[in-house]
């Protein structure tokens, strides 16, 4: 089932239960959905986690986190898939973004430079913010419908396939017999 696959990458839930940095959130951290691998909560998680990840702004996984709590999604993944855009792919990621969004808006977009540094991303928020913005939420808004349907349907398809050589493996045996 894709609930090993999961449980493979998971972090203990006893342990981010513990940690005194998340007291604030209460009871809310200890509902057994949110740690839970059944088909609804990682669903969830892949739309949640996938919005956020395209979203350019500081502290995306605390929103993936304050989302996931009230929308019953598994926590860990919903955070996790946030690291999509870490320091190494953001760059590419958004300027894809900032491309799209320009496209959208049918203005001319801007060309990377040779070398990026913070003058360069200072004036490049300044001006072309707008872009950005639509192209990433729409690129997010994507992203997360795909891949919540893309979730739901792998999950239907590996059950039913399981399903199918169990019966197998009983109509053999049976044979046997």
């Amino acid at each position: 089932m894709p609930r090993r696959l999961f449980k493979r990458y998971m972090p203990n839930p006893q342990r981010i239960k513990d940690n005194q940095s998340l007291r604030f959130l209460g009871a809310l951290i200890h509902d057994p959905n949110l740690w839970h691998l059944n088909r609804h909560s990682v669903s969830r998680a892949m739309a949640i986690g996938l919005f956020w990840a395209m979203i350019p702004m500081p502290m995306q996984m605390l929103v993936a986190a304050i989302i996931a709590i009230p929308a019953r999604a598994n926590l860990p993944i919903s955070v996790g898939l946030v690291w999509l855009t870490n320091p190494v792919t953001m760059p590419a990621v958004f300027y894809c973004n900032y491309k799209l969004g320009a496209w959208l808006m049918s203005t001319p977009a801007m060309h990377m430079p040779e070398s990026i540094n913070l003058s360069w991303i200072g004036q490049m928020l300044q001006t072309h913010w707008q872009p950005l913005y639509l192209g990433s939420l729409v690129l997010a808004i994507v992203l997360a419908i795909i891949g919540y349907f893309a979730t739901n349907a792998y999950w239907h398809w590996w059950v039913r396939h399981n399903w199918r050589k169990r019966q197998e493996k009983r109509r053999k045996r049976d044979q046997q017999r």
